[in-house]
């Protein structure tokens, strides 16, 4: 490996780290978090397993720097100071409703505004693993991440001051930064991003490769009209 793949190595496998760290401070606060451990610690997340992947930017790098300054919670700032330094190690993809039916009713806010980065799961620019990965996820400014629901069991760490989530086809709440959130596979869930960015730490633990399905709920023109007069 050349000095600078060396740095980039190090920068990502201190970020892995971190988040583990924060899963094993908070095993107790959410449902998950344990089977996350578990899986994560049968791998080999050792500096010499990680990956050598050509770094990716972003057209919304505007976006994703604005969220990364924003994580500013005391029991994220390990997280927040390794994705700093190894944010433009990183491979940032849009999802182009390839993990959703072609006729997927996403919405324009979603399309026009998501990233995601995987550190770990199949060709992630971390560590290589199969049926699991854990990596990062932005909605921009503005967005209504519509219902929705997927076979894999999903935990979220939010990493942004304020998001509003719908979860089992309930009400909406709000939830701060630092909440941990866990669906259970087939549970419906739904996210809005209100005048700041979202960022969170995303996990699959299972049945990563099954498709997602959009679960409509009459409210959502109503909800993104309001996002874009910044009524929240």
């Amino acid at each position: 490996m050349s000095g600078t793949n060396t740095e980039k190595s190090l920068r990502i496998h201190a970020l892995v780290h971190a988040i583990m760290r924060f899963f094993e401070a908070n095993r107790a606060r959410a449902t998950g978090i344990d089977q996350v451990l578990e899986k994560m610690r049968a791998m080999d997340l050792s500096l010499g397993a990680t990956v050598d992947v050509l770094p990716c930017d972003t057209r919304h790098a505007p976006v994703l720097t604005e969220a990364v300054e924003d994580i500013t919670a005391p029991d994220l700032h390990d997280i927040a100071s390794c994705l700093k330094d190894a944010r433009h190690d990183l491979v940032w993809r849009e999802d182009n409703a390839q993990f959703y039916a072609p006729d997927a009713d996403l919405g324009d806010g979603y399309r026009n505004c998501n990233l995601h980065s995987l550190l770990i799961g199949p060709n992630a620019c971390g560590f290589e693993a199969q049926d699991f990965c854990l990596g990062f996820f932005l909605l921009g400014p503005r967005t209504l991440y519509r219902d929705h629901a997927h076979d894999a069991p999903e935990l979220y760490v939010n990493l942004s001051p304020r998001s509003g989530w719908r979860l089992s086809s309930k009400g909406w709440q709000d939830y701060e930064a630092g909440t941990i959130i866990w669906n259970g596979p087939g549970e419906p869930h739904a996210t809005c991003a209100y005048d700041r960015p979202f960022l969170s730490v995303f996990v699959w633990l299972e049945n990563i490769d099954s498709i997602c399905r959009v679960v409509p709920f009459p409210d959502w023109v109503e909800i993104e009209d309001r996002l874009c007069r910044s009524e929240f």
